[in-house]
C-alpha cells in the first residue's frame, strides 16, 4: 500500500494559529506521530504539505524590509518553506520512528511544478495572499513589480496568480526515493511555480493550489490512496446549518454533483474535494478527507470521507 499523505499548512502551526519556531517544531511533532503509526504498519508513505502561515511570515519580513532591501520573489519563499518544514518534518519523523523500532529513512526534495506561462491567471492574478496594508505601505511594494487591490475599508492586499499544475519536474528524483524506501516529503505547498521558456527554466509570482499539487503528486508516485488532512473529520453537506451532514463513503460521480450544487466553499474544503475527484478519477483506489487523528483508519477507508470509483 502507498498512501499520499497532504498536510494542510495550518497541520504546522500551533492551534491559535501562531507559527513560530517552538510552535511549528511542536506542531510536526504531533503531526509526525500519526504519520509514523502508518509506516510501522507498512504503509510506503509520502508526504506533501501546505505553506500558507510560513509564506505569510516571509512575505511579512518583505514588507517590514522593503525600505531596504528589494522582496525575496514568491518562487523564493515557496522553495525556502519547502525546505525548511521538510527539515523540520524529518526530524519529527525520525524521532518518532526511532521510538517505534522502525528503520526507515527520510528525505526531502524541493519540488518544481511547471506551469503555463500562458494560464489565464496571470492576466487577472485573483489569489490574495498575505496581509492587509494601508495604501502607502502597498505603494511601495508596486514599486517593486507587485500587484495589490484596494480591499475597501481592511485596506490593500496582495494578488497573485494560481494557475494549474502541469507536471511535476523533480518526479524521477520523487520516485526514486521512494522505491529505494525513503519516507519522502515532497513537493510543499503545491511546489514552486516554473516555466519553460526558451529552453530556460524560471521561476514566476504565483501560487498553486496545494491540494491540487497533491492530487498530482500521487499519481505521479502510483498512489494508492490519497488522504488530505485538515482540521475537520469530514467534508459536510449544508454546512453551519442545523441540517448539517458529515459525508462517509461516496462514489467520485455524486461528490461531483454535491460539488457542483455548492456544498464546499471555494476558499477551503473545494480545492479538497476537487482534488480527491481528480485523484480517484485518474486511476486512484480511493481518497479521503479527514483530520490528523484519524490518518491510519483513514488509508484503509475507515475513516473520513472516503472518495471511490463510480461503478
Amino acid at each position: 500500500m502507498r498512501a499520499l499523505v497532504a498536510l494542510g499548512g495550518n497541520a504546522m502551526t500551533a492551534p491559535d494559529g501562531r507559527a513560530r519556531v517552538e510552535d511549528q517544531i511542536a506542531a510536526a511533532k504531533v503531526a509526525m506521530a500519526a504519520v509514523a503509526e502508518l509506516v510501522a504498519e507498512g504503509v510506503d508513505v509520502v508526504l506533501t504539505h501546505g505553506n500558507g502561515p510560513q509564506v505569510g511570515n516571509l512575505l511579512l519580513k518583505n514588507e517590514i524590509a522593503a525600505s531596504i532591501v528589494p522582496p525575496v520573489p514568491l518562487d523564493w519563499c515557496d522553495a525556502s518553506t519547502q525546505a525548511t518544514l521538510g527539515f523540520v518534518l524529518m526530524n519529527a519523523l525520525d524521532d518518532e520512528l526511532r521510538a517505534r523500532g522502525v528503520d526507515r529513512r527520510t528525505a526531502t526534495v524541493v519540488t518544481r511544478v511547471r506551469i503555463d506561462e500562458g494560464d489565464p491567471g496571470f492576466t487577472h492574478p485573483s489569489k490574495p495572499i498575505g496581509r492587509f496594508l494601508p495604501a502607502d505601505e502597498a505603494a511601495l511594494l508596486v514599486e517593486h513589480g507587485e500587484t495589490w487591490e484596494d480591499r475597501g475599508e481592511k485596506g490593500w492586499r496582495r494578488v497573485v496568480a494560481s494557475p494549474e499544475p502541469l507536471e511535476i519536474l523533480d518526479a524521477d528524483a520523487v520516485r526514486a526515493l521512494v522505491d529505494a524506501g525513503f519516507v519522502v516529503v515532497a513537493n510543499g505547498g503545491g511546489g514552486i511555480p516554473t516555466v519553460l521558456e526558451a529552453d530556460t527554466l524560471h521561476g514566476v509570482e504565483a501560487v498553486i493550489d496545494k491540494d491540487l499539487g497533491a492530487a498530482l503528486l500521487a499519481r505521479v508516485i502510483d498512489a494508492h490512496v490519497l488522504v488530505v488532512a485538515t482540521d475537520v473529520p469530514n467534508a459536510v453537506l449544508r454546512f453551519g446549518t442545523p441540517d448539517a451532514e458529515p459525508l462517509g463513503t461516496v462514489d467520485v460521480r455524486r461528490m461531483r454533483e454535491l460539488a457542483a450544487e455548492g456544498h464546499f466553499a471555494s476558499g477551503s474544503m473545494g480545492p479538497k474535494v476537487d482534488a480527491v475527484c481528480r485523484f480517484v478519477e485518474r486511476g486512484g483506489t480511493r481518497a479521503v478527507i479527514t483530520n490528523l487523528d484519524n490518518i491510519v483508519a483513514a488509508v484503509a477507508g475507515r475513516a473520513g470521507t472516503v472518495v471511490v470509483p463510480a461503478d
